[in-house]
C-alpha cells in the first residue's frame, strides 16, 4: 500500500532536512548533477536519443552530438532552460496557470516556436490507449478548473500525492500540441520543490511501467492509486540517491 511508502518518504526527508541549510557549492553540484538527470531522464522518456553522457556535452560544453537529430538537442537545450525556471518558482508556494504555459513555452520554442506556451487548437489522439484527450475547444475552461483545484489538491493530500495528481490531471487535459509528459514532470518537480521535497526521475528503463499506470488513471479517473503508488516509489528512489549525494558532499 502506498500509504505505508508515504511514512518512510517522511522519514527519510527528515534525515536529510538535518542535513540543511547545505553550503553554496553542494547547492550548486546539487543543481547541475540534477539538471542533467531531469532532462535527460524526461526527454528519454519521449524517444529522444541523446544519451545521458551526450545531454551532459550539449548543455555543459554547447557541443552537439554527430549524427543526432537537431531536435533532439533543442530538447535538451530547452528543457535545462526549463529546469532553471523550476528554481525561480520555488519561493512562490503555489503554481499558476503562467507557470505552466512558462514551462512550456521554455521547453518547447526552439522547437516549435509558434504553439510554445499556447494551447493546441487541433484535436489529438494518443496512440495504444483507447482515451481520447479533450477537444480544443474545452482545453481553457479545464486548465482554468485544474488551477483553481490545484489549491484544494494541496490541502487534502501529502505532498508527493498532490505532485502526482496534478502530474496526471495535467497530462490527462493534454493541453498543448506537444511536450505535455515533460510539463507534466516539470509541473510535478515544481510542487514537490515548493513542499520541500527532492526532485523526482522516473528512468527511462521504467517507461512501460510508467505509461500504464497513466494510461490505467486516463480511463478510469477514480483509478489513481497506481499512478501514486508508482510517483511515491519513484520519489523514495530519488531521496535515497540525494541522499547519498549530500553526504558525499559533506
Amino acid at each position: 500500500m502506498y500509504k505505508e511508502k508515504l511514512v518512510k518518504i517522511d522519514k527519510l526527508q527528515k534525515e536529510i532536512n538535518q542535513h540543511r541549510p547545505l553550503n553554496k557549492h553542494s547547492i550548486k553540484e546539487l543543481r547541475e548533477y540534477y539538471r542533467i538527470g531531469l532532462t535527460y531522464t524526461s526527454n528519454a522518456l519521449e524517444g529522444n536519443s541523446l544519451t545521458e553522457t551526450e545531454t551532459k556535452i550539449v548543455l555543459e560544453e554547447g557541443i552537439t552530438i554527430g549524427g543526432k537529430l537537431l531536435k533532439d538537442h533543442f530538447e535538451a537545450v530547452g528543457h535545462s532552460q526549463a529546469y532553471d525556471l523550476l528554481y525561480k518558482l520555488v519561493k512562490e508556494k503555489k503554481v499558476t496557470e503562467k507557470n505552466i504555459l512558462d514551462l512550456h513555452e521554455l521547453f518547447y520554442f526552439r522547437i516549435d516556436s509558434k504553439n510554445a506556451g499556447k494551447y493546441r487548437k487541433e484535436k489529438v489522439f494518443i496512440t495504444g490507449t483507447d482515451f481520447i484527450p479533450p477537444a480544443p475547444d474545452k482545453i481553457k475552461f479545464l486548465m482554468s478548473e485544474f488551477i483553481d483545484n490545484l489549491t484544494k489538491l494541496k490541502a487534502k493530500y501529502h505532498p508527493v500525492e498532490y505532485a502526482a495528481i496534478a502530474h496526471k490531471e495535467l497530462v490527462t487535459i493534454h493541453p498543448f500540441i506537444d511536450g505535455n509528459g515533460r510539463t507534466a514532470r516539470l509541473l510535478m518537480n515544481l510542487i514537490l520543490l515548493q513542499e520541500g521535497y527532492e526532485i523526482t526521475i522516473i528512468p527511462p528503463v521504467l517507461r512501460g511501467e510508467y505509461i500504464s499506470v497513466i494510461k490505467k488513471s486516463q480511463v478510469n479517473p477514480k483509478t489513481d492509486i497506481p499512478f501514486i503508488s508508482f510517483i511515491a516509489d519513484m520519489q523514495y528512489e530519488s531521496q535515497k540517491e540525494y541522499l547519498r549525494l549530500v553526504e558525499a558532499l559533506v
